[in-house]
């Protein structure tokens, strides 16, 4: 035999080109999988850069914006959602003598009030009643009511911006002047618009969207600053209303192959100017909102604006901000999951994008982040490659574990001290990748020795115990411990006779023709053999490895042995039987013997009643013979009691069953029926009742199967003899007089 190679030898130089060559092509995968499919890691980038928002969310500001919240209480208030027009405009009046600097409205008014009163009037003249109008009749339309507050006040009003409507959208209210590239063809499109009535929409000052951005785990991280429908680009409520409030006529478009940009490239946009402010944007107008929670921001409840219960730290709150009119309010569906809170109203997000912009405190993708990503990818990918090449897999799992802390601390501190989003999903992705393509040749370098445990001694020992060794090499020696084992034996009945006047090699080819398939049944079980006595088999669960439901396991594996008997008698003109006794119970296992030879194996009282239980399968003439402590653990097999018997060298009785079938059999109604039948019986049996017991199982003769014929008949032996000779005192048990 030759040597092998220890643990800590050096492994074949072509192996370990072959490790490289290997480590280098997954990283040349993940490379080209980075550049070219991006949003395979975008979900999990995301809530990564969610995370560092959590920790270190926007610095809190005094806000330009004041909320104007219709939440709950103002709809218990006053009623519920859609309120009157009147009750709006008496809103946009309030806001606009406290010297609110714009008012937007995130809500859109696409259907005439159903509460006006001139609707009122024409309903009541409909009906043919006579209706005198006042000299103003013209304020009953509560829509032309809001009109002219809005018309009075610098008022935006919101539209929605949709793919699903057929509604074309309004024209807009501001211009953008743009460089380059016409930024039609790269804004995100819209086929259609939720919009406000034409008498509003005219009145106001402004209009802009108020749709978010979509993702794939609805999670708002983005706003279009812009976007296009019906061919015109129209501008977000919140860059919108700061228009408004600043005076400014338009927006103006920075695009990236405008002159003097140079970017190169396929055109994009870089930011939008309103007023005097710059917004940076990525390539189509969206910019990343970078939230703060806002605490500082003031939020007037809507009924209490109405009512006038203001008071003058409220008023003061409205002068010289952006109001914001939107709603709390669960059931007005406008509640939206964002990085720092699973639930937030929509009207806060707009107000944190206009707090944000007038902060200058924005969330911004370097130009360089992605080749950057790239070559810190490819670096530490090298680095990864050469140790995990060299070294066992405990120090390659540290260099593992170092790189990907590394490059996280690095994407963590330019977002902390800079504000630049730089993944480090992709990166540390990568480098898993890598680690496990070159761990597991770097195992197969390391554990010849493993294998040349397996080589020599899987021929002989069950697979699991084999891999135990390999992996336990101390594990050959003496000793052993206390486990729970479900103890299987197995012989074939008749076998001195089946064998008579055979010649050694007939025999022995008739044994290994028998004994190969039950073996292999009992190994694909996940049983150990532990031994073979003759023509018997010794099998055992629940060690060296844990089995979950290894009764379960046995049972089944005895019932495929009684299959493969069956199939090799198909090929026979003289039947083979086999007897099953399966035992659950504690029992001493491991490497027993002397320190010149051992063997795997298990003793205890629970493996000698297992034997004692197997040769009672002949004496009841049953295929198989299980205890009460392996039946109890399997409820849904098809058991039938036996009997209780008080087996040779025990002293307790134990309660034996016979196997006849899986769950699908004992779901049978006749099988159901019988069990009835038979467990009333052995009732009738125990309490003595020897004549109705004696009825019972004539009965019970007529519908049993072939299996239980040889049961039943010493039955009616034994109710005869105690009809005969009734004992004095009866407790059932039967007393085994051989072993």
């Amino acid at each position: 035999m030759k040597p092998t190679t220890g643990q800590g030898a050096a492994p074949p130089s072509s192996l370990n080109r072959l490790t490289v060559l290997a480590g280098f092509m997954a990283l040349a995968i993940c490379l080209i999988g980075m550049r070219t499919w991006p949003a395979v890691t975008e979900v999990l980038t995301n809530q990564v850069f969610d995370g560092y928002q959590r920790l270190l969310p926007r610095t809190a500001t005094e806000p330009p914006v004041v909320v104007v919240d219709i939440d709950e209480t103002s709809i218990s208030e006053l009623g519920q959602w859609p309120w009157s027009r009147r009750g709006i405009a008496s809103i946009v009046d309030r806001l606009h003598e406290l010297g609110a600097a714009a008012i937007g409205f995130d809500i859109v008014f696409s259907e005439p009030d159903r509460l006006s009163l001139s609707r009122a009037v024409d309903d009541l003249r409909e009906q043919g009643a006579i209706v005198s109008l006042p000299p103003a009749a013209e304020e009953l339309d509560s829509d032309a009511f809001l009109a002219r507050a809005l018309s009075n006040a610098n008022a935006v009003m919101g539209l929605a911006l949709t793919d699903e409507g057929r509604e074309p959208p309004p024209k807009p209210k501001a211009g953008f002047a743009y460089g380059g590239t016409d930024p039609r063809l790269y804004l995100t499109h819209f086929t259609s618009a939720v919009r406000n009535l034409d008498l509003l929409q005219t009145s106001a000052a402004g209009a802009g969207f108020f749709s978010f951005a979509t993702s794939r785990d609805n999670v708002i991280r983005a706003m279009p600053l812009a976007a296009v429908a019906g061919n015109e680009i129209f501008p977000a409520l919140s860059v919108e209303t700061l228009r408004i409030a600043q005076g400014a006529s338009g927006f103006v478009i920075r695009t990236s192959d405008a002159s003097g940009q140079g970017g190169g490239g396929a055109a994009a946009m870089v930011d939008l100017r309103v007023g005097d402010l710059t917004v940076p944007t990525d390539a189509e107008g969206r910019m990343r909102i970078y939230y703060s929670g806002m605490p500082n921001m003031p939020v007037i409840r809507a009924a209490d604006l109405i009512a006038g219960r203001m008071g003058a730290e409220a008023s003061a709150s409205v002068e010289g901000r952006i109001a914001l009119i939107g709603t709390s309010a669960v059931g007005l569906r406008d509640i939206v999951a964002t990085p720092i809170a699973s639930a937030m109203p929509g009207v806060n997000v707009h107000a944190e994008i206009i707090d944000q912009i007038v902060a200058g405190a924005f969330l911004r993708e370097p130009d360089w982040a992605e080749g950057g990503t790239l070559l810190a990818t490819f670096l530490s990918g090298v680095i990864l490659i050469g140790v995990a090449s060299r070294s066992g897999a405990l120090l390659s799992s540290a260099a593992l574990l170092f790189l990907s802390a590394t490059l996280a601390t690095i994407s963590w501190l330019a977002f902390a001290r800079a504000q630049y989003l730089v993944d480090p999903v992709g990166p540390i992705a990568t480098l898993f990748v890598v680690f496990l393509i070159l761990t597991p040749l770097r195992l197969a370098l390391e554990n010849r020795e493993k294998r040349f445990v397996k080589n020599a001694f899987g021929r002989y020992l069950a697979p699991a115990l084999v891999e135990r060794l390999a992996n336990e090499p101390r594990a050959l020696q003496l000793g052993g411990e206390t486990r729970r084992l479900t103890v299987l034996f197995s012989d074939i009945r008749g076998f001195t006779t089946l064998s008579e006047g055979m010649d050694p090699q007939a025999l022995t080819a008739l044994i290994n023709d028998i004994l190969t398939p039950l073996t292999d049944v009992l190994l694909q079980g996940e049983a150990t053999i532990d031994k073979y006595i003759g023509d018997a088999i010794m099998a055992f669960w629940n060690a060296p490895l844990d089995i979950d439901g290894h009764e379960e396991k046995a049972c089944r594996a005895a019932l495929a042995m009684l299959g493969v008997v069956e199939a090799l008698n198909s090929t026979r003109s003289d039947p083979i039987r086999i007897g099953i006794g399966l035992n659950t119970g504690e029992a001493c296992v491991g490497n027993l013997g002397s320190a010149q030879r051992f063997s795997y194996s298990a003793l205890g009282d629970s493996v000698n009643l297992a034997s004692r239980i197997e040769s009672l399968t002949k004496f009841y003439g049953v295929d198989i013979a299980v205890s009460e402590f392996t039946c109890e653990a399997v409820p849904n097999f098809a058991f039938l009691e036996l009997d209780l018997v008080r087996v040779k060298g025990r002293s307790a009785p134990v309660r034996l069953h016979t196997l006849l079938g899986d769950e699908t059999m004992a779901r049978r109604q006749e099988f159901i029926s019988l069990r009835q039948q038979h467990d009333k019986f052995l009732h009738l049996y125990r309490e003595g009742s020897f004549t109705a017991a004696r009825e019972r199982l004539t009965a019970l003769r007529g519908v049993a199967p072939s299996t239980m014929v040889t049961l039943y008949e010493i039955y009616a032996e034994r109710l005869a003899s105690l009809l005969a000779d009734p004992p004095g005192a009866w407790d059932g048990v039967y007393v085994a007089r051989s072993k």
